[in-house]
């Protein structure tokens, strides 16, 4: 049962103690970017009693890689009942048959993984049907680690894809750039390079579009990064097994 004293609220507190302490290590211009970094709590493969009980802890921005179990939560009754006001990402790849599935779910705060023109003007067109009264939070995922098992655009291209993005997609709102990078980079040699590049893109987009910095979130660091990746620059984490625990995978 979900409660102010269960695992998932320590640990919860836990990472957003340590999300404010390397927010407040900051140092300028990186400080300047955002003055909070939003944690996303990672539930993917886990029951609702684990989601509600973050949310009654204080937690209201949950990422979900699944589009089955995204809409599986989103429309659970009790979890409608007790988190009114969660605010769902959509962290995973989404294939453009089950968009309109995903664009319909109540509480939709922002898809995560936007990354070629064909899905963006396929959300916008369902978004802009829809008749909503706000536009679509949307981020175009960047392949940083250029690794061909991983969803983005190359970093030379991303330029290419958040101008059709801001040119041909009204009903989109370009809050920003994410990556996922690779998951074992060995911190005492240095910065994170995904990271590196991922700013890299940034100014090369906000250079194009003549943007400021604060006008384009990184979403980039989860569980095992994301104080590093904070201190260079994160505007949004995304932390699971940290929260939750480790991963439930059904047997294939």
């Amino acid at each position: 049962m979900a409660g102010d004293g269960g695992e998932v609220s320590k640990a919860l507190k836990i990472v957003i103690e340590k999300v404010k302490a390397a927010t407040a290590a900051r140092q300028p211009p990186v400080s300047e970017w955002c003055s909070e970094p939003r944690l996303v709590a990672v539930s993917k493969t886990k029951p609702k009693e684990m989601v509600i009980e973050a949310y009654l802890a204080g937690q209201r921005h949950f990422g979900e890689n699944y589009i089955q179990e995204l809409v599986n939560k989103a429309y659970d009754p009790e979890l409608m009942e007790r988190c009114p006001d969660i605010r769902w990402h959509m962290i995973g790849p989404l294939q453009s048959n089950k968009a309109k599935k995903i664009l319909e779910i109540p509480n939709l705060f922002l898809v995560e993984t936007v990354h070629t023109e064909k899905l963006a003007s396929l959300l916008d067109n369902i978004w802009s049907k829809a008749g909503h009264e706000r536009r679509l939070n949307v981020y175009v995922q960047v392949n940083t680690s250029e690794e061909t098992q991983k969803s983005g655009v190359l970093p030379t291209e991303v330029t290419q894809l958040t101008e059709h993005v801001l040119a041909n997609c009204p009903s989109l709102n370009l809050m920003g750039l994410m990556t996922i990078g690779a998951f074992d980079h060995d911190l005492s040699k240095g910065p994170n390079p995904d990271f590196q590049t991922l700013l890299q893109c940034r100014e090369a987009v906000c250079s194009y579009h003549s943007l400021r910095p604060q006008d384009l979130e990184l979403s980039m660091g989860m569980s095992a990064d994301f104080e590093h990746a904070i201190s260079v620059g994160s505007c949004n984490v995304r932390v699971g097994s940290t929260i939750f625990g480790a991963r439930n995978y059904a047997p294939k």
